[in-house]
């Protein structure tokens, strides 16, 4: 085992914002998540509270919340370790954007749009027999400001997540709405990555037939019509991906 590494933060703890346990657990959770800790001990608090300038209590939040998040364990006795992948909460939305923000990795990439293929559709499906009124209406807007975007006048990501959250809570199933900024979050890079590659924003024809299919209350095509948009997306990282040996 060698010793601890010294984090290295983009800026100085003053600067950190005015939520300092925010800032520590920004730059710790991020250490852990791209390899920082791999065959090195976890610093104790007191180390951690000096290499940054921060106060105990700050650090001990910091290293609770990222307990809480499976990053980290504190066992009496065994001090603070890192836990391995398998026990991270992958449905944290900070862990999620650590996780994006390392090294671009197309199977992450593909494993989340396999989630959104199992959870989207069938949102889709719901939201055709359940949404009111103002389910449709956020639905619209979505569309609406994909549309706009395609004339330069909003941005095209969030605009493609909005739709996509729309349906979300339109199914009026509580689980799936609660996945909404974990599919929020991971859209910024699966969006970005997949339009890279076409060179053009999310096809808004095929979303409009999401749309149609929901404002005409017929599941079936709701749900074929989002799993066209999903199928897409992988299609894409399939390409993408070296062949298996």
């Amino acid at each position: 085992m060698t010793g601890s590494p010294h984090l290295v933060v983009d800026e100085p703890a003053a600067q950190l914002g005015r939520n300092l346990t925010y800032g520590l657990l920004n730059t710790i959770g991020r250490a852990i998540v791209t390899g920082q800790f791999e065959n090195a001990v976890f610093p104790t608090e007191a180390d951690l509270a000096r290499q940054h300038g921060v106060s105990r209590s700050v650090t001990r939040e910091a290293v609770k919340m990222l307990t809480a998040k499976g990053l980290l364990s504190a066992r009496p006795r065994q001090g603070t370790t890192v836990q391995p992948t398998s026990s991270w909460n992958l449905f944290d939305t900070d862990v999620l954007r650590w996780m994006l923000e390392r090294q671009l990795s197309v199977d992450l990439l593909r494993q989340f749009n396999e989630l959104r293929v199992s959870v989207e559709p069938e949102a889709a499906a719901l939201a055709a027999r359940v949404a009111d009124e103002e389910d449709l209406r956020r639905i619209d807007g979505g569309l609406e400001r994909m549309q706009a975007a395609e004339r330069g006048l909003d941005d095209p990501l969030e605009a493609d997540i909005a739709f996509h959250v729309a349906v979300l809570r339109a199914s009026k199933n509580p689980f799936y709405i609660q996945l909404r900024d974990v599919v929020g979050t991971a859209l910024r890079t699966s969006i970005r990555f997949t339009n890279h590659i076409k060179g053009r924003t999310a096809d808004v024809a095929e979303h409009a037939k999401v749309r149609d299919a929901i404002a005409a209350r017929d599941p079936q095509a709701a749900r074929a019509a989002m799993r066209t948009i999903i199928g897409d997306v992988l299609g894409l990282i399939a390409e993408r991906q070296p062949p298996e040996a």
